[in-house]
């Protein structure tokens, strides 16, 4: 695969190439946030946005990848999206998101495990687009690109309460204080296709 080639590579591609499915469902849950078709849940969780989830079957929604299209149907329900990856049709949709990247020479068969050309294109990339320090002046692509390409740091740089609330970083638990500063109780705790193709299927193995 040549460099124009490898250059006209999704965020979530990307991300599957640097940290596996998880990484690349992260990227998908972030993309659909910036376009406000997902939200914060309950803690730890994330779910479409009530205008997403009431529209009728037949109101019009932009062509999503199959990753990004499942991930906007298993979240119809909240869900932690750091579990999402484990489930049946987003596994799916990581296959089908394999094939073409498998058959361009960036996944090695048979375990799929990035080639030395993809390690190649992702550290030329993480050196030509470094860790931003905040989200001024960036575009959307460039924050799905720098969360595709650094993960969990470019989420607590560009989306911290965003991530935590909707359970994209693990929060650490603090211990319950009382009145006068004392911890009460126990200890502390530790770090704790189009869309209507797909139906959130039971889980397999492995703005601000």
């Amino acid at each position: 695969m040549d460099g124009a080639e490898t250059a006209r590579l999704e965020p979530h591609e990307i991300a599957l190439l640097r940290g596996g499915p998880r990484a690349a469902v992260t990227v998908a849950v972030v993309g659909l946030q910036l376009r406000g078709e997902v939200e914060p849940g309950p803690p730890g969780t994330a779910r479409t946005t009530p205008l997403v989830a009431d529209a009728a079957p037949g109101h019009s929604r932009p062509p999503l990848p199959p990753l990004e299209s499942a991930v906007r149907a298993c979240l119809e329900e909240p869900r932690e999206p750091r579990k999402l990856a484990r489930r049946s049709d987003i596994r799916l949709a990581v296959a089908l998101m394999r094939v073409p990247l498998a058959d361009a020479g960036l996944l090695r068969y048979p375990l799929l495990g990035p080639t030395f050309a993809a390690r190649r294109h992702l550290r030329d990339l993480q050196r030509q687009h470094p860790l931003p320090t905040g989200r001024h002046g960036l575009t959307d692509h460039d924050k799905l690109l720098a969360v595709a390409l650094h993960g969990e740091a470019a989420l607590r740089a560009l989306f911290p309460r965003f991530a935590l609330r909707a359970g994209l970083l693990a929060r650490a638990e603090v211990a319950d204080k009382g009145f006068h500063g004392r911890p009460r109780g126990g200890g502390t705790g530790g770090a704790g296709l189009p869309s209507s193709y797909y139906s959130c299927g039971g889980g397999g193995g492995g703005t601000d």
